[in-house]
């Protein structure tokens, strides 16, 4: 099961998507709520613990369906955040973590001035919406093709509630005790020219999981793993690790 980032929706992965289904996983790619195709409270969360368990929610309904088969949560980027977070709030729910380029450690965030702000509006105007530091497509990819697609796509998350946003510092502040109860095997995958997040702090960050990591960089790449050359190696990579698991 996959869950995307803050600006992104399942929309970006077709390509990822059908390359694993082709190696013979089920692939399930959830729209977080307010994103994607979901047009309901655009940009909101109640909280971050109602995010996580969304994924929960879905993975329960999974295990009840298909009986207790071997679940991975592949989390992209800000997403990432939902699939560290989930080990901790609902224990011995999946059985491994795929982590691509994710959000524990980010570069970008929004200036002082503004997080001042969105703080007082998450008390007195929660629904208040601020930009959300991601708007620029060059910090995605290299690729011309997918910079003018980010740019033009309809459904891609250019907004969020100071609601969100808050919930979002809050969440930064769980996973560190999060960090302490992954004890499933877990990938990281990073890409050399990541301008969203900070690829060093990231990866202490994961090393401080109990259970088994594994870390890959792909040099030359990328933040979006799915915007590089259709023969990267990445997808290969991520299919033999789970196949390994298994």
């Amino acid at each position: 099961m996959i869950v995307h980032g803050i600006r992104s929706h399942g929309g970006w992965y077709a390509r990822s998507c059908r390359v694993l289904a082709e190696a013979g996983f089920d692939v399930y790619f959830l729209d977080r709520r307010g994103s994607g195709l979901n047009t309901a409270h655009r940009g909101d969360t109640p909280n971050f613990r109602r995010l996580i368990d969304d994924v929960a929610e879905f993975v329960q309904r999974l295990r009840a369906s298909h009986g207790w088969l071997p679940v991975f949560v592949c989390g992209i980027s800000w997403g990432g955040k939902l699939a560290v977070g989930l080990p901790y709030r609902k224990p011995g729910l999946v059985d491994g973590l795929v982590l691509l380029c994710p959000g524990l450690v980010p570069k970008v965030a929004p200036p002082v001035p503004q997080r001042a702000r969105i703080a007082v509006a998450r008390v007195f105007r929660p629904w208040k919406f601020f930009p959300i530091p991601l708007n620029e497509p060059d910090l995605f990819t290299a690729s011309p093709e997918w910079r003018r697609y980010i740019d033009a796509e309809p459904h891609g998350l250019r907004l969020a509630t100071a609601r969100f946003l808050f919930s979002s510092f809050s969440l930064d502040i769980y996973l560190n005790r999060a960090a302490k109860r992954v004890t499933v095997p877990a990938l990281l995958a990073l890409a050399e020219h990541d301008r969203i997040i900070d690829n060093s702090r990231t990866a202490d960050f994961v090393a401080r999981f109990p259970g088994p990591t594994e870390t890959v960089t792909y040099p030359g790449a990328h933040h979006t793993l799915e915007f590089e050359r259709e023969d990267h190696p990445w997808l290969a990579d991520v299919v033999r690790w789970v196949e390994k698991q298994l």
